[in-house]
């Protein structure tokens, strides 16, 4: 007699004797579930019951380790965006493991130019992954969240891979891995660090671009997603078959145990089914028009404010419930603590332009299993620019902050206001919608542009490496070399760089707001001028442990305790809002101790400026930068506790005479005072 399936939850259901399965498709015709036995011999089911638009069935006979895909029979007409082909076996949308990779082949491509009833139903089963059914048999040992508190945030920006792949402590046959992240001794680096919160470049199963491997490069960075469940296969040890799956659930119970939280950044804005001319993986068989925006006078055509041919189609229910489920999962199932959304703006545009209130923000505002977890927003994408478009309890990365500060350590003109603004947590861009400092995520340097070694070494982008003769990446990068390209063995320059590359981690780390650090800035890591290195999966961005530079690592770790065991660094006030109550006080004076006039703000021969800062019997800091070429001599007010000492400072002469309140600040530094609170 045969089972009774049900509608929901989509996807696999494992129960005894098989598994329910669902798939939401309003084009399709009938939908056959696919079974690979262990020969690759093809067994199908078609799915014999539909509630609404939803097909399901019971698949008898199969459980863990099940190889599987899909064929969905529907119209092919593409000219009205209707894209089934019954020859072409697809990735379940929900798959919890995809094994295999593409094998780019004209087979792939050959229904999107022909006739898809001459293509042989085996043509596409041979280079196409296989879905993996997988059971939920893990042991968490009573695994929980660190839920750090916004205000004790500290973000690392990191690559699975990247971080260990060169790492000598760890053992060779998991380095690269979700297994390797988790080995102690790139924990102990983590924590030694003192960092809190592990963003990890996306996780999600990804493709190979096929221009990429046609010119032996790699897609390293992973924002081509195509299965929004399933951990890449790549980055285990234990192999893609399912492997994957409680590996990564073994590294998040490991980092968590360590205190680190572990953030992903997501990719729901697109996936690597490209425009009207890439492959049919996965949606576009399933139900093209529900999946992707459309342009609306030419439904051949995808609407696109991603840059990679499509958008996801957060208008309509069945994309965007897929991305709730995708997120409650990775928050029930594999206990990850926060999510960072690649070009967020897309997926706010429910009918094109962006929207505070869409359905994709007021779906997570209202959800009680992702209300306790970080959300944090790339606001921009292709059509847009959105840094302070975000509701209240999102975070946003703030691109004001990485180019203001730049510009005011390469010395322009005119930025002291603008930088003081990023400082003191960014009031201009949140203050109006009564947002506090933590909405801004603060950083100089991402995954996307130069590392801060690079920031300060090279002049020019150099990525003739990834074969598009220096065109791609972004030729504005606001660095500075300190008057030679690239690498030099001049003492002077070096020694200039080292005070650069310190003078921007303070920066971030002493600001208020979120501070967000590039995995392997604090070592000196260099992609030796490349600024767009998403294609090198090579020693260009993998961390390169041999030559860390021990200095910059102890010095960040200085910096970021001194955040940590000090309230003072790290406000959370509503600056000009006296409704609010705050027991963070700061204030802004010049470098001689005068207050700023409004003309002083512009005046071009001012480039140094002191903020102070204190918290209410605890100690009290003063944080002088200096962009100008020349040393200025810096007087500070009666210290509110103790008499003022260096805590920290990028000239490593930096010295203040007891019971003074004077001190020369070197060209081009910072130095970071403190005044301990008398018990």
């Amino acid at each position: 007699m045969p089972r009774t399936s049900l509608p929901y939850p989509l996807g696999v259901s494992l129960s005894e004797g098989g598994a329910n399965y669902a798939i939401y498709s309003e084009s399709a015709d009938s939908v056959e579930f696919c079974v690979f036995d262990e020969s690759g011999t093809e067994h199908r089911t078609i799915l014999d019951a539909r509630t609404g638009h939803v097909f399901h069935g019971f698949i008898p006979d199969v459980g863990a380790g099940t190889r599987y895909g899909i064929r969905v029979a529907g119209p092919w007409d593409p000219a009205n965006g209707q894209r089934s082909n019954v020859n072409k076996v697809l990735l379940d949308p929900y798959a919890r493991a995809i094994e295999g990779d593409y094998r780019w082949g004209q087979e792939v491509f050959a229904h999107d130019q022909n006739n898809p009833e001459e293509m042989d139903e085996s043509d596409s089963a041979a280079f196409v992954p296989r879905c993996v059914i997988v059971a939920d048999d893990f042991d968490w040992e009573g695994d929980t969240s660190p839920r750090v508190p916004l205000s004790q945030t500290v973000v690392y920006e990191t690559h699975v891979k990247g971080l260990t792949k060169l790492h000598p402590e760890v053992p060779e046959e998991v380095r690269g891995t979700y297994a390797g992240l988790a080995h102690p001794a790139a924990i102990k680096h983590l924590t030694d660090l003192g960092v809190t919160s592990v963003e990890l470049l996306p996780v999600h199963q990804f493709v190979q671009d096929s221009h990429l491997l046609e010119k032996g490069l790699r897609n390293y960075w992973g924002y081509n997603s195509i299965g929004f469940f399933a951990p890449h296969g790549d980055y285990s040890s234990a192999g893609d078959g399912g492997g994957q799956v409680n590996e990564f659930k073994s590294m998040v119970k490991a980092l968590h145990a360590a205190g680190l939280e572990v953030i992903l950044d997501v990719v729901y804005n697109h996936t690597a089914e490209g425009n009207h001319l890439g492959p049919t993986l996965s949606f576009k068989g399933i139900d093209n028009a529900a999946y992707y925006r459309l342009v609306e006078d030419d439904r051949s055509s995808y609407f696109d404010t991603t840059g990679t041919g499509n958008s996801f189609n957060v208008g309509h229910p069945a994309a965007l419930g897929l991305i709730m489920d995708s997120l409650r999962y990775w928050v029930t199932e594999m206990h990850v603590d926060g999510f960072r959304f690649d070009l967020a703006t897309t997926l706010t545009r429910q009918d094109g332009s962006a929207e505070l209130h869409s359905a994709f923000l007021t779906l997570i505002h209202q959800d009680p299993v992702l209300a306790p977890v970080k959300m944090i927003a790339e606001p921009w994408d292709t059509a847009g620019y959105q840094v302070g478009g975000f509701p209240a309890d999102w975070s946003e990365w703030n691109g004001k902050f990485r180019d203001d500060v730049r510009d005011f350590w390469n010395g322009d003109d005119q930025v002291l206001g603008t930088l003081s603004q990023r400082i003191l947590g960014s009031p201009d861009v949140y203050e109006a919608s009564r947002r506090s400092p933590l909405a801004s995520v603060n950083f100089v340097t991402a995954h996307d542009g130069f590392t801060i070694a690079d920031l300060v070494s090279y002049a020019e982008k150099h990525n003739e490496a990834n074969g598009e003769d220096n065109n791609d990446g972004e030729s504005d990068n606001r660095s500075a070399n300190g008057g030679v390209e690239g690498t030099t063995d001049d003492p002077a320059v070096l020694e200039f760089r080292a005070r650069q590359q310190r003078n921007l981690l303070a920066s971030v780390l002493l600001s208020a707001g979120i501070p967000m650090i590039l995995g392997g800035d604090e070592l000196g890591r260099t992609q030796q001028g490349n600024n767009n290195a998403y294609c090198q999966d090579d020693e260009i961005s993998w961390f390169d442990w041999e030559n860390a530079d021990s200095e910059l690592t102890a010095f960040t770790a200085n910096l970021i305790a001194l955040r940590r065991d000090n309230p003072a660094l790290r406000p959370t006030w509503f600056r000009q809002s006296p409704e609010v109550e705050a027991s963070d006080s700061v204030s802004v004076v010049q470098i001689n101790g005068n207050a700023f006039a409004e003309e002083d703000w512009d005046n071009p021969d001012i480039r140094a400026v002191v903020y102070l800062f204190e918290h209410p019997g605890k100690n009290a800091f003063a944080l002088l930068l200096n962009s100008a070429s020349n040393g200025v001599e810096g007087t500070l007010p009666a210290a509110p506790g103790a008499e003022w000492e260096v805590a920290a400072s990028s000239d490593p002469d930096q010295s203040m005479e007891s019971g003074t309140t004077t001190l020369v600040v070197r060209d081009h530094s910072f130095t970071l005072l403190i005044s301990r609170h008398r018990d």
